[in-house]
């Protein structure tokens, strides 16, 4: 494991890009468990907030906080997981804010709710790069 991590860079035009996407492909399939088509925009509007959110999410992690935790994997791993966490518990709060605010959703979810989600979606998002061969939560590189 290098002491000397680099730093995460990608141009902002290719990260709302990418994160638009994601956004757009997730409120379609999410749409359709939420009652049909007409939904589509607002869920679009709220996978924004994992898709979008969560990269920040990950560079903060990677730029910021990765070069000033010890480079022992083991310690890494724990923190980049309770890292995932908490961001994801956050975005699930900005989630059910907004759904709030436009009407669409009247109760919280439980707390830890949002976090194991994101845990998830970035375990199963590291996988796929992992098998792409790029560097990635698994092998330690990404």
């Amino acid at each position: 494991m290098p002491a000397e991590w680099q730093p995460y860079r990608e141009p902002l035009r290719a990260t709302v890009r990418r994160t638009g996407v994601i956004a757009i492909v997730a409120g379609a399939v999410a749409s359709r468990f939420l009652g049909g088509w007409a939904n589509w925009p607002v869920a679009t509007l709220l996978a924004l907030w994992p898709a979008f959110g969560g990269h920040w999410v990950e560079l903060w992690f990677l730029n910021w906080l990765r070069p000033r935790i010890t480079s022992a994997r083991g310690w890494q791993v724990a923190v980049r997981i309770v890292v995932w966490f908490a961001g994801g518990t956050i975005l699930a709060a900005g989630m059910v804010l907004t759904a709030m605010a436009l009407g669409r959703f009247r109760r919280w979810p439980a707390w830890w709710a949002g976090g194991v989600g994101f845990i998830g979606i970035e375990l199963a998002v590291h996988l796929a790069m992992h098998l792409r061969g790029r560097g990635s939560f698994y092998d330690g590189r990404g």
